[in-house]
């Protein structure tokens, strides 16, 4: 099978920047609390009117831009969201008008912060399998939207952002190697948004109960999330044959610098070897892996031929891994 190689990537965020010391006089946290426990200094927030298809649509299209791909060219949309601009059509859909792109279809993938691993899996399966040689894949979210602004400890950690990375076939062996995902509701409510579907819709009451925001269990999460990360991370490189040591940049998501650090203990990995940005961004969710992957490249951390290990992990619970070759 043809293997699908990332040719152009993107990456948009707003410019409303929301700081640790903003939030101090919003909820009841400081700026050190919040970087000792998560890294996270600053997020960036939508305007009022900004939605999250107009976040990925600007990364689209700088993603498109440095592939030199024209958007008639592109025949398959993949948009990773839990923030839709509505319930339906999807967040896709709506990307796929604004850019013009009259030749494509479109799904949103809705895996929480995994998002990105899996709308990268996906859009590859469409090259790999010669269905489609150019595939955008997106990860977006507005999170601001579905935050609950008295809860310092869900508020402090989301941001707003948009990422893409346009796919085609490679000519040789450089690509995505390989894609691993899972997922185990067992864990479905330590990280979830009860209100707004069949089980909970929308109703004064759930508004009351402040269903429509984000409920989380941070400590249980924390405790997963370290483990789930590590375990496929180690999975897919030895599946494949690669020992950690073969890695060149290793590109977790974004969700709290700690749970990055125990990942990267668990590769044996040193730090200078771990892209991280969490601290101006916070977390993204489906945006995170496309936006640190972005910045990475136009800072010149990657190079040809590099061997890059993306994992992630959210709600769902989802997590999963991707090994590229560069």
């Amino acid at each position: 099978m043809n293997r699908a190689k990332i040719v152009g990537v993107g990456a948009y965020a707003p410019k409303r920047i929301l700081t640790n010391n903003d939030l101090e006089k919003m909820v009841e946290t400081s700026d050190e609390w919040i970087v000792q426990r998560t890294g996270i200094r600053e997020r960036h927030i939508a305007e009022d009117g900004e939605v999250t298809s107009d976040l990925a649509v600007r990364a689209a299209q700088q993603a498109l831009e440095r592939a030199g791909v024209e958007p008639d060219e592109v025949e398959f949309i993949v948009v990773g969201t839990t923030t839709g601009d509505m319930p339906f059509p999807s967040t896709a859909n709506f990307v796929q008008h604004k850019l013009r792109a009259k030749r494509a279809g479109s799904v949103d993938i809705w895996a929480a912060c995994t998002g990105s691993v899996y709308s990268l899996s996906i859009a590859a399966q469409y090259i790999q399998t010669g269905k489609y040689r150019t595939v955008l894949a997106i990860g977006a979210e507005t999170l601001s939207r579905i935050s609950d602004w008295t809860d310092r400890g869900t508020c402090i950690l989301f941001g707003d952002a948009a990422g893409a990375a346009v796919l085609r076939p490679s000519p040789d062996d450089s690509g995505i190697i390989d894609t691993d995902l899972y997922s185990d509701a067992r864990y479905a409510e330590l990280l979830y948004q009860p209100g707004g579907g069949s089980k909970h819709p929308a109703s004064h009451e759930t508004v009351d109960k402040r269903m429509h925001y984000v409920k989380m269990k941070g400590n249980e999460v924390f405790k997963v999330a370290v483990r789930m990360l590590g375990e496929c991370a180690l999975a897919i490189l030895e599946k494949n044959g690669f020992r950690p040591d073969e890695v060149d940049l290793f590109i977790p998501h974004q969700a709290n610098l700690r749970i990055i650090e125990a990942a990267a203990k668990r590769l044996q990995l040193p730090m200078g070897k771990v892209f991280v940005n969490i601290d101006r961004y916070g977390n993204t969710s489906a945006a995170s892996i496309y936006v640190a992957l972005e910045e990475a490249w136009s800072q010149g951390r990657i190079k040809p031929g590099d061997l890059l290990l993306f994992a992630a992990f959210g709600g769902g619970l989802t997590w999963g891994s991707a090994l590229v070759r560069w």
